[in-house]
């Protein structure tokens, strides 16, 4: 980052309960920019429903070349059911499929990391998840939701179809990211996920994976099925540093990881590729049930700035601070309604003013 320049960030809000998280990710990344002298320049943008509404199509070209010109898109939940009905490429989800493509965002990071203070949001006995901190990296840029589709025929005729194609160089550059980051890691581990007993893809995946894992002699590196890693991720989660997958695969395991930690409230995710920008934003949706009523759980936008500071701007400092205030507002007890139980809860905004009142 060139410090004589401001770091330019997109904001796009989205939808439903986007607007409102987006905010005070925008508030909490102000205030660190202040506290560790980070120059950063916001600039709005429309994409998802709100864009549909606006101009009829989920992603203008004003937006993409407001991207363009960015170097991180902070990008809040996009859809509802106010835009399920027609043609695929004029739903809201098409943004971020045109954004990822656009860019070549094809590493997608979901950390997963058990705060202490919320052990017992977790299903799981506290035993087996505490300590859980581990890396999701999912391909984002191939596989079945890039793949050609097509249906055919009428009645019990009716068939359909969906290919899963993969490269060996998309397999490699994402199999490299996912050991580079395991590289910053204590552990320096990383499972690779396939289905290489049944798919040719997955067989692919797993010839090329191991080829490239011989760059990296420094990162212990193994395989695993996927329905072994499902059945792991819930028996001992804690044996995982860094998991890279395939789209779909990842898609799945990754909302997995959520339930082990009790809340897609809590989830953060960037989308990296070679250059900028990346994109980053919270896994949880858009929730219209509760948009517009102040009570939505801000904390995973909050962690969403984190890695964009951390991954996007390079400044661990100020992302770490930010991941640490948080769990200090969860240790104090800090609560929205999603995690509150019975307890009194806080609103979306004195949630994220919990947050910087414990920045260190």
């Amino acid at each position: 980052m060139n410090g004589s320049q401001p770091y330019r960030v997109a904001v796009i809000a989205g939808d439903g309960i986007g607007a409102e998280v987006t905010a005070e990710a925008v508030r909490v990344l102000s205030e660190a920019g202040r506290r560790f002298g980070i120059g950063l320049a916001f600039e709005e943008g429309l994409a998802g429903g709100a864009a549909i509404d606006a101009v009829g199509h989920p992603i203008p070209e004003d937006t993409v070349a407001l991207c363009r010109r960015s170097d991180a898109i902070l990008l809040g939940a996009c859809g509802g059911p106010k835009w399920d009905r027609g043609p695929a490429a004029l739903r809201p989800e098409q943004a971020l499929f045109v954004l990822r493509k656009t860019f070549q965002l094809y590493a997608n990071l979901r950390p997963a990391r058990m705060s202490p203070p919320l052990l017992g949001a977790s299903p799981l006995r506290r035993e087996v998840v505490d300590g859980t901190d581990f890396l999701i990296v999912r391909e984002l840029c191939g596989g079945l939701y890039y793949g050609a589709q097509s249906r055919t025929g009428a009645g019990d005729a009716r068939s359909a179809s969906d290919t899963l194609p993969y490269s060996a160089a998309e397999i490699r550059r994402v199999v490299r990211k996912a050991c580079e980051l395991a590289r910053l890691r204590p552990r320096r581990q990383v499972t690779s996920v396939d289905k290489a007993n049944v798919l040719e893809t997955s067989r692919l995946w797993r010839e090329v994976a191991t080829e490239t894992a011989r760059e990296y002699p420094d990162v212990r590196f193994a395989h695993m099925l996927v329905d072994n890693a499902a059945l792991q991720l819930v028996r001992d989660p804690t044996q995982f540093d860094v998991i890279v997958t395939e789209n779909t695969f990842g898609d799945i395991l990754s909302d997995e990881a959520a339930g082990v930690l009790g809340s897609l409230g809590l989830m953060p995710s960037a989308s990296l590729g070679d250059h900028p920008p990346g994109l980053f934003e919270p896994v949880h949706g858009t929730a219209p049930d509760i948009a517009g009523k102040g009570v939505a759980n801000p904390l995973a936008a909050i962690l969403t700035a984190a890695l964009l500071l951390r991954y996007g701007a390079g400044h661990e400092d100020a992302a770490a601070a930010i991941e640490a205030a948080a769990t200090r507002a969860l240790a104090d007890g800090c609560r929205t309604a999603d995690m509150a139980g019975t307890a009194p809860a806080l609103g979306t905004r004195a949630m994220t003013d919990a947050v910087l009142a414990r920045f260190a």
